[in-house]
């Protein structure tokens, strides 16, 4: 099982300090959990908020020394973060532990000195602070998620969420991250450079929503679709379509279908023995050539390599 130490910064933000065990407490490999999640802070019991609750931690940091991945969560505090804290994550860092953060919980990260000289983001709100505070480390503002190394950092609230479920597929493949992102009812696994700051709130699931164009296409992703065909089935005009896109998902229609057939693909791979020219049309991808380049650009890995990775953990796991 993975172990995962959830670190509280007091004064802590209450739906960030909540995610981690929400989404990672959900995931089930073979009808056994796939991670452990302790919430730790310097001090075991009474933990100050940012809002007027007040929340029991019992662990303290030594559940950090056991753990495989660290999660610092967002916080109101600046400069008088706890030493210990800090200690305990520049030993992880040095560890080659993978650590993450949530929203404001990169402040934390890059007060210990984790982020210099490296990409990160937290929430665009608090970006100029960040920037001024920070001038060693490239922020992108405008994105959910940033992964470099083994240093992980996310935007504010629902990017939480998406910054781990992308763990969950990290170590456990597509098919389990998606199976997740159900349970929780979440979307399915974006990607980190979607923009975080969208200009409009999600509509709610009507006839003004493409939500049941988005549905209608993700039972077709095999099909040559075409900006032209979601927008015949949204009965509207391209360019309608190509701005509600951008307003309800971040992205452009294509930029859409593309992401969602490699989540295709990277099912198949993960439960099936089809060929590769099966998996790039049953995906939509088309070729096996295209299945390679995107798959490689998005993961890093070959399909071959992609089913080989994923088939050895499952085989491990039922060890």
């Amino acid at each position: 099982m993975h172990r995962v130490a959830v670190i509280a910064v007091p004064p802590a933000t209450t739906f960030d300090l909540s995610i981690p065990e929400l989404v990672l407490g959900e995931t089930s490999v073979d009808g056994t959990p796939g991670y452990q999640v302790r919430i730790c802070t310097a001090r075991p019991g009474a933990v100050t908020t940012s809002g007027s609750l007040q929340v029991s931690v019992p662990y303290g940091l030594r559940a950090v020394d056991d753990a495989d991945t660290v999660i610092v969560t967002g916080t109101t505090a600046r400069d008088d973060i706890d030493p210990h804290i800090l200690s305990a994550l520049r030993h992880s860092a040095a560890a080659g532990k993978r650590i993450a953060s949530i929203c404001t919980g990169a402040f934390v990260l890059a007060e210990a000195g984790l982020l210099d000289g490296r990409r990160a983001t937290t929430h665009w709100a608090r970006s100029e602070e960040f920037c001024r505070r920070f001038p060693a480390v490239e922020l992108r503002p405008d994105v959910l998620y940033v992964e470099d190394g083994n240093i992980l950092t996310s935007a504010g609230l629902s990017a939480g969420i998406d910054l781990c479920l992308h763990l969950v597929r990290t170590d456990y493949g597509a098919a389990t991250a998606n199976a997740v992102a159900r349970l929780v009812v979440a979307a399915p696994v974006r990607p980190g450079g979607q923009a975080q700051f969208i200009k409009a709130p999600l509509p709610p699931e009507t006839a003004t929503s493409l939500a049941a164009t988005r549905s209608w296409a993700l039972e077709r992703l095999h099909e040559p679709l075409t900006r032209a065909d979601l927008a015949a089935h949204a009965r509207t005009s391209i360019r309608t379509l190509t701005r509600k896109f951008h307003t309800e998902t971040g992205l452009s229609p294509l930029q859409w279908l593309l992401h969602q057939r490699v989540l295709r693909a990277q099912e198949l791979l993960e439960t099936t023995d089809l060929p590769m020219d099966q998996v790039a049309r049953r995906s939509g991808l088309a070729t096996t050539d295209s299945l390679r380049q995107h798959l490689t650009r998005r993961t890093g890995l070959t399909p071959s390599a992609y089913r080989t990775t994923f088939t050895q953990r499952s085989d491990r796991r039922h060890e």
